[in-house]
């Protein structure tokens, strides 16, 4: 491990690091002074992310998470330059338009199973081949999941089956890690105010089927729940936490 100072260089990865969630992560994991890999499809947003950094150094890598040879060949650059990756947060995320399971098509519930949950197998894989070989060895994995991994909402059937699956993929992580002192968590996110969640303004279907808005909250809340899981020593682990907006519509949705 590289030493910069008196502190290690710690090395994190980032998917999804283009906007939202991903880029106030990766904000904060720089800003703390990690070297950070930014990982995501669309270079020039990863570029916008690395331009509204305060600290640390970033590494733009272009990645499609969908992709083996994507994901690979990313993961083959960070040990090449990077040398380690201590904390892997995978972020990256999508869905569809709200849907009765009867009218969703095969390519729209795939295209959420290939981001949500085959993303998030294919990095986690190549950054547990290099967390058990590097020395120190060890590191972090944390899955971004969801609320309606504990509730559902109405015609969210894609997006919820994949949230249930990070929840068996982290404890599955969780428990094989131990012997090579890897943690792996997951945070639960409610309404973190982002593109994804920009509907919410507008109102969103409720359990009764009716339309109402809900409140959403800065996603840097998010990033700072992600920083302290991240900082935490690998005898400690949170291995699930929910983040959410305090008035949001969860609580008695069940």
């Amino acid at each position: 491990m590289a030493e910069t100072g008196t502190r290690p260089t710690r090395v994190a990865v980032v998917t999804g690091a283009g906007s939202g969630v991903g880029r106030q992560t990766a904000l904060a994991l720089l800003a703390d002074g990690y070297t950070v890999a930014l990982l995501g499809r669309r270079q020039g947003a990863l570029e916008e992310t690395a331009s509204l950094s305060q600290g640390g150094i970033a590494v733009i890598l272009p990645t499609d998470v969908t992709v083996e040879g994507s994901v690979r060949d990313a993961f083959a650059q960070i040990q090449s330059r990077l040398s380690r990756v201590d904390v892997l947060f995978n972020n990256a995320g999508g869905n569809v338009p709200p849907a009765p399971v009867e009218d969703l098509t095969l390519a729209e519930w795939q295209s959420v199973v290939d981001v949500n949950v085959t993303g998030m197998f294919l990095c986690t894989r190549e950054a547990l081949r290099i967390m058990k070989s590097q020395d120190p060895k060890g590191g972090r994995v944390i899955n971004n999941g969801s609320v309606s991994a504990q509730m559902p909402r109405p015609h969210s059937a894609p997006y919820t089956a994949t949230k249930h699956a990070v929840t068996g993929f982290t404890k599955s992580v969780a428990l094989d890690g131990r012997a090579h002192d890897i943690a792996c968590g997951q945070i639960d996110i409610g309404n973190a105010a982002t593109p994804m969640t920009a509907r919410m303004a507008e109102g969103v279907l409720q359990a009764d089927f009716s339309i109402a808005q809900e409140p959403t909250i800065d996603a840097d809340h998010i990033a700072r729940a992600v920083l302290y899981m991240a900082n935490l020593p690998l005898d400690a682990n949170v291995l699930r936490i929910t983040v959410m907006a305090t008035k949001m519509p969860l609580v008695g949705r069940g």
